[in-house]
């Protein structure tokens, strides 16, 4: 059996990536925080092919816990896909942010990686493979106004990963980052899709399966030299 973790998978792009990595013959270990419904949704659009792990990527100890009961569970197997793609939005400008909504926003994101990727990083090392894939964004490699934190904590989590691929390349573990612009997601709600789609070349908002696809990509065989990168899929809005 293949397993492949894909934090905050429960709707969105964590959905679309759920069902591009069951597609390629992996058992999917499904993680969200309160959204039962969803995540059993995200299980069933997969005939089953996974199971539903509930923590807080933010909380270190729920993590722990998570990732090493599973292991006991599964001694002869390990997770050798990990996809990051956990986060939340708390936009405000920085005058105005309050500090939790900045810390929210940086331990969901930052820390959730460091926790997530921490808890299944050597047994990648130990079988000699691993694909590590972070969903980063267009916040934070172009920084947006009213984001500060999220571009803070987007920008932070492209320069882990290619400080990290550096670290774990010759154990054929990659790491990569994909870096999405205005996708069909609950992020997006609100934001006035007819203005903000004039300024994207490719006149229109991605969708989560696009974003997959790539995913997909950098997951499979095929992208065994590639690591360190961070691929934009913004329709050109920013390159």
């Amino acid at each position: 059996m293949k397993y492949a973790l894909v934090t905050g998978g429960s709707r969105g792009i964590g959905r679309a990536v759920c069902q591009k990595l069951y597609g390629m013959g992996y058992e999917v270990l499904i993680n969200y925080v309160s959204n039962t419904a969803a995540a059993e949704a995200t299980l069933a659009s997969i005939d089953g092919h996974g199971e539903l792990l509930r923590f807080d990527v933010a909380d270190a100890q729920a993590v722990k816990n998570a990732i090493e009961s599973w292991q006991a569970a599964h001694p002869e197997d390990y997770i050798e896909v990990l996809v990051n793609n956990a986060g939340i939005r708390r936009d405000n400008l920085l005058i105005w942010m309050e500090a939790d909504d900045w810390k929210a926003v940086l331990d969901t994101t930052l820390n959730g990686f460091y926790h997530v990727t921490h808890a299944v990083l050597q047994p990648m090392l130990l079988h000699k493979f691993g694909r590590i894939i972070n969903v980063t964004s267009l916040s934070g490699i172009k920084g947006l106004p009213g984001q500060t934190n999220y571009s803070a904590a987007k920008g932070g989590l492209i320069a882990a990963t290619k400080a990290l691929a550096q670290e774990v390349a010759r154990k054929k573990v990659t790491v990569n980052a994909v870096a999405p612009g205005f996708i069909h997601t609950d992020m997006v709600e609100g934001l006035d899709e007819a203005t903000l789609k004039k300024d994207i070349p490719a006149a229109r908002f991605g969708d989560p399966e696009e974003v997959a696809a790539l995913v997909g990509f950098l997951a499979s065989p095929d992208s065994s030299y590639i690591t360190g990168e961070v691929i934009s899929i913004n329709g050109g809005l920013y390159t």
